[in-house]
């Protein structure tokens, strides 16, 4: 997922404090609507691949005080921190290994030929690529050519969801 010079600064503000804590930074992301300014810090935990509501709060305050200090955003905010869920985006590289053969959706730039909205399952993620399969063939990616990506909810998913909290209990 690419993000704006202003995520990335907030990104390198917040994630020794996420990372102090146990937890991994998934992503951030800066919305504006109107005059409303949403900052979405999405964290989890590295052996369960989610976050528990109570760790929410925590790390919210915590990363709330060095924002206040930093003062990334000119104007005035609402910071969510939250578990990336089920249907997470995937950010890193390591996320296309750990979901290989997980139903995606993705956003390319460039387009190919006129498309730059693909869905299909990874079914391989080596070499800096991802390869996609699809209904009529598959297609590899270049990592760096994908803005977007995101898991689509499958019972698939559930029961791998299920296995990433089983591993720790």
């Amino acid at each position: 997922m690419k993000q704006t010079i202003q995520e990335q600064k907030i990104a390198q503000i917040v994630d020794p404090v996420v990372s102090q804590q146990g937890h991994r930074l998934v992503a951030v992301k800066v919305t504006s609507s109107g005059e409303e300014t949403i900052l979405q810090i999405l964290v989890e935990d590295p052996q369960t691949r989610n976050l528990g509501v109570d760790q929410c709060v925590k790390i919210s305050r915590e990363i709330s005080t060095i924002l206040d200090v930093e003062d990334p955003i000119s104007n005035a905010y609402r910071l969510e921190v939250s578990s990336p869920g089920i249907d997470r985006p995937l950010v890193r590289f390591e996320d296309f290994v750990d979901y290989n053969g997980m139903e995606v959706k993705i956003e390319i730039a460039p387009p190919i030929d006129g498309q730059k909205r693909f869905r299909g399952y990874i079914s391989n993620a080596a070499d800096d690529k991802i390869t996609l399969t699809f209904e009529d063939g598959e297609y590899t990616f270049d990592y760096e050519t994908i803005q977007k990506a995101k898991l689509v909810m499958t019972e698939e998913l559930i029961e791998k969801s299920k296995q990433w909290v089983k591993k720790t209990n």
